[in-house]
C-alpha cells in the first residue's frame, strides 16, 4: 500500500479509471465514496485537501460529531444502519442514505423528510446473501415493495446497495455483484423507473464490482489504513 494517503488516493483513482475502462465504461462512471467511520475529523480534511469530497459514515452520532468540524463543502452519504429515531437528526446533513432496508423506514424517512422539505437521495439494501446478520430488502420481496416505495414523493430512489457475503478471493463475489445489476435490470423493466445507481464494493473487491456495474464504490482501509 502506498505510504501517504495522498499517494493511496492517487492510486485508488487510477484503479478505479482502470476498472472502468476495462469495462468499457464511460471514463468518471464510477465514484469514490471514501468511507471516515472511525476516522478523526483531521484525517478527513487531510483527504479534503487532495480533493477527495464525498465521505461516508456508518454511525449517525459519529457522523454528527465530525461534520460541523469540516469544510461544508463535502458531501455526506450514511452508509450503515439507521434506526427511525435518529432519520431527524441526521437528514439535513446527508444527501444519499445507502441503506433503506425496509419499507417502514422509506415512509419514515418520507414523512420526516416531507416535515424538514428535504428530498434525500436513498439506495435501496438488497440482503443478497439472505444473511441473518445483515439486513435488507430479499430478492424475491424488493420487487413486491418497490410500486408502493416508488409512490413516496420525497425519496429519490438511485438505485440498489449490496454488501455480499464476505469472500477472500474478489472474483468469488463477481456472482453476487452480476446478481444485483441482474435485480436493477428487472426492476427497471418491471416498473419503467430508471434505478441507474448500484452502491457495491469495498477496499479488497471494489474492481470487479466495477466490472459488474457499481456506480459507487464504498472504500475505507485502501484509502485511511486498517482500523
Amino acid at each position: 500500500m502506498p505510504s501517504t494517503l495522498t499517494d493511496r488516493l492517487h492510486s485508488l483513482r487510477t484503479r478505479i479509471a482502470t476498472a472502468t475502462a476495462r469495462a468499457g465504461r464511460p471514463a468518471g462512471s464510477v465514484e469514490l465514496l471514501a468511507v471516515s467511520k472511525t476516522f478523526p475529523a483531521s484525517l478527513i480534511a487531510e483527504a479534503a485537501a487532495t480533493g477527495q469530497t464525498l465521505f461516508g459514515e456508518n454511525r449517525v452520532q459519529e457522523a454528527l460529531a465530525k461534520i460541523p468540524k469540516l469544510p461544508p463543502t463535502l458531501r455526506w452519504h450514511l452508509i450503515g444502519h439507521l434506526q427511525s429515531n435518529k432519520i431527524r437528526k441526521i437528514l439535513p446533513y446527508v444527501e444519499a442514505i445507502h441503506s433503506v432496508d425496509s419499507l417502514k423506514l422509506a415512509r419514515d424517512i418520507q414523512r420526516i423528510a416531507t416535515e424538514l422539505d428535504l428530498h434525500p437521495a436513498i439506495y435501496l439494501e438488497v440482503n443478497l446473501g439472505q444473511e441473518s446478520s445483515k439486513s435488507g430488502f430479499s430478492a424475491d420481496t424488493l420487487p413486491i415493495h418497490l410500486p408502493e416505495l416508488l409512490t413516496l414523493d420525497r425519496l429519490r430512489i438511485l438505485g440498489l446497495m449490496a454488501i455480499p457475503p464476505w469472500q477472500p478471493d474478489p472474483e468469488a463475489s463477481r456472482p453476487a455483484f452480476a446478481q444485483l445489476r441482474q435485480l436493477r435490470d428487472q426492476l427497471t423493466h418491471q416498473t419503467h423507473h430508471p434505478l441507474p445507481g448500484l452502491s457495491m464494493g469495498m477496499s479488497h473487491d471494489f474492481e470487479v464490482a466495477i466490472e459488474e456495474g457499481a456506480t459507487i464504490v464504498r472504500v475505507g482501509s485502501a484509502l485511511f489504513g486498517e482500523r
